[in-house]
């Protein structure tokens, strides 16, 4: 799923970016361009433009030999809604949050139930072929 979500984010900013831009877009300028990396795995950034669009992250060693990281993306989409995702990534995958991610509906209330007794009985040792 964390690769569904990576896609989505992705495809969320290749729109935004290639939206047509106004002229505000077009001279648009670096507000804060803030950059440290300690050379141990420890990293942080944080960027933002005149226009809007912001992003920043923070990175530590992982216990695997991976960056775990956090942060947020935001951007204004043409007609003015701004979106904002925000994200862990770590041991766990990825985990993206933002109300423009889908989400599926929610089950029936039957299949919990089904999926109980499923779960009562394969811890019973019952098997189907």
């Amino acid at each position: 799923m964390g690769a569904l979500l990576e896609v989505i984010v992705a495809a969320l900013l290749a729109l935004a970016a290639a939206a047509p831009q106004s002229t505000s877009d077009r001279e648009a300028y670096i507000i804060t361009d803030e950059r440290t990396d300690n050379g141990d795995g420890n990293f942080a950034y944080q960027f933002e433009t005149s226009n809007g669009i912001y992003s920043q992250r923070t990175g530590v060693p992982g216990s695997k030999g991976q960056s775990n990281m956090q942060g947020s993306e935001r951007f204004t989409f043409p007609d003015g809604t701004v979106a904002e995702i925000t994200y862990i990534a770590d041991e766990n995958g990825y985990v993206a949050q933002s109300p423009l991610i889908p989400t599926p509906h929610p089950l029936p209330p039957h299949v919990y139930e089904l999926l109980r007794i499923a779960e009562e009985q394969r811890a019973a040792g019952i098997t189907f072929n």
